[in-house]
């Protein structure tokens, strides 16, 4: 960096350059920003990958009661329903800025948005943009609006690693580039990180997306919650790429099914077949995968000759690794895809650290509950960085002094993998989870490479074996039963190091808050 990073102190800080930290800037202006890039804007982001679209009640037979029924069936009794509701209501609106913004969305020939129906919706809500790349297009969009907007100053390249802390309340943002270690002084900063599938060693999110935005947060004392709800989608791309190429839901929407070796629809039992919610399916593929078969999805007779031209990010895949889905089955696993936990924030995204504040996959506002319902996610980040913007905007700009610059080793998320995707897959067991948290703490605890993903492992990792229950995307080998009562866990990293260090020699979880 050539500038002198002080004429910045004192202006919010936003980290992330996906949807959600690109409408909250977009939101804040007039007032100037200070966005923080960890790569260049439009590159190696979940957003960017986002294949599913928006889901919002649009259509003439929808409304946002029918929308908010939906996802709380999905979310298995854990959703936070005042909040949900909130969201959802918001939705539409949430389309036509976006399209203020520049965004184009795909059309019928008789020019009404064109809806698209993913599993456990009961109505088509779904708007696309270039078929399976709506990601890429809100992106494309979104980006240029912030490289026109004077407001916005973009910092590509740095990547946030401490948030300094004082009394509880944040101070700016220790960071790193290729000139070296930076402090950047601010009361107000916003965490906009995305998610966790760099932990994973299947995953369709970018294998930068390792859950830094969740350990800037438990290493500045921020309450997590519903950490133990990772979701799997059913359908990637079955190859060795990595991150795996998904198959979006739109897919089974248009009546694509899902088949085995012998050809069977082995899913047909389950309540909605291949569109029941994304959790139970992914659980019939990995046992049937489990079982020795291999799982296919079909595409040949529906969409059939459409596919290509409704499809053409997810075709375009498909036959680089030599399948015409045309004429060949597409072979499936589940993979990791997204987190329905993260940092527990209030209605306006307020973090229990003065001054912090989340939004988007790295927040967990109560919305997705145990199991995210299809394409609420973008809707999620969209609606709820207008509201972030204005609460960080409304909370008065106080002074802030130099902070010398400290060195934090860039995170290593590679000794982390093997053991999360084992421990916190699709069928989870007790004492795997133990096992699990008695390796990950002295990574945690070793403030190397590692230490970061570690912590974010272990308050997984501890979060799952303190829910003895099976409820949406945690499913408990030891404990398949469903409570009566859903309670949502929180828990700090001092949490989950108190409750390791006591697992490591007896068999307690006390020092665990649930």
């Amino acid at each position: 960096m050539n500038a002198d990073v002080r004429s910045f102190f004192g202006r919010p800080i936003i980290i992330g350059g996906g949807i959600a930290g690109l409408m909250t800037a977009l939101y804040m202006a007039p007032e100037p920003v200070l966005l923080l890039s960890r790569t260049p804007l439009g590159t190696d982001t979940s957003s960017m990958r986002a294949q599913g679209g928006l889901a919002a009640s649009l259509a003439d037979d929808d409304n946002p009661a029918l929308h908010l029924a939906d996802t709380l069936a999905a979310g298995d009794g854990l959703c936070d329903a005042e909040m949900a509701s909130r969201i959802l209501h918001a939705a539409p609106s949430a389309i036509a800025t976006l399209e203020g913004f520049g965004v184009r969305f795909d059309y019928t020939p008789e020019r009404s948005l064109r809806l698209g129906l993913e599993a456990a919706h009961c109505r088509r809500r779904i708007v696309h943009a270039g078929g399976d790349g709506t990601g890429r297009e809100v992106m494309r969009a979104l980006v240029a609006a912030v490289r026109s907007a004077p407001s916005i100053v973009v910092v590509e390249g740095v990547e946030a690693r401490r948030l300094a802390v004082k009394q509880n309340a944040v101070r700016g943002v220790w960071a790193s580039c290729s000139m070296g270690s930076v402090f950047f002084g601010s009361r107000r900063v916003v965490l906009a990180t995305g998610g966790i599938g760099g932990l994973f060693i299947d995953t369709t999110n970018p294998l930068g997306s390792c859950g830094q935005g969740l350990a800037l947060a438990a290493r500045a004392g921020a309450v997590l919650a519903d950490l133990e709800f990772i979701q799997f989608h059913p359908t990637a791309l079955d190859g060795s790429n990595r991150p795996m190429t998904l198959i979006s839901e739109a897919v089974r929407g248009e009546g694509a099914t899902i088949v085995d070796e012998t050809g069977r629809r082995f899913v047909d039992g389950l309540r909605g077949a291949e569109l029941a919610p994304r959790d139970i399916v992914a659980r019939a593929v990995w046992k049937h995968l489990a079982d020795g078969h291999r799982v296919f999805l079909d595409v040949r007779e529906k969409p059939g000759p459409a596919f290509g031209r409704q499809f053409p990010t997810i075709a375009a895949a498909c036959r680089v690794v030599g399948i015409d889905p045309a004429h060949d089955l597409i072979p499936i696993r589940p993979a990791q895809h997204y987190h329905m936990g993260g940092v527990a924030v209030d209605g306006a995204g307020r973090t229990s650290v003065s001054g912090l504040w989340a939004c988007g996959e790295v927040a967990s506002t109560g919305l997705h509950g145990a199991n995210r319902l299809a394409s609420n996610s973008l809707t999620e980040a969209i609606v709820c960085a207008r509201w972030v913007a204005e609460s960080v905007a409304g909370t008065p700009a106080r002074r802030t002094k130099p902070v010398f610059a400290r060195d934090y080793p860039s995170p290593d998320p590679i000794p982390v993998r093997p053991l999360l995707s084992s421990a916190l897959g699709i069928v989870r067991n007790g004492e795997c989870l133990k096992a699990t948290a008695r390796a990950l703490l002295p990574l945690a605890e070793a403030n190397d490479a590692a230490s970061d993903s570690a912590s974010v492992g272990l308050m997984m990792t501890i979060a799952a074996l303190s829910r003895e229950e099976s409820r949406g995307a945690h499913y408990r080998a030891d404990f398949p039963h469903r409570e009566a009562v859903a309670r949502r866990f929180e828990l700090t990293l001092a949490d989950a190091l108190a409750a390791a260090r006591e697992l490591a020699h007896v068999p307690s979880l006390e020092g665990a808050r649930l």
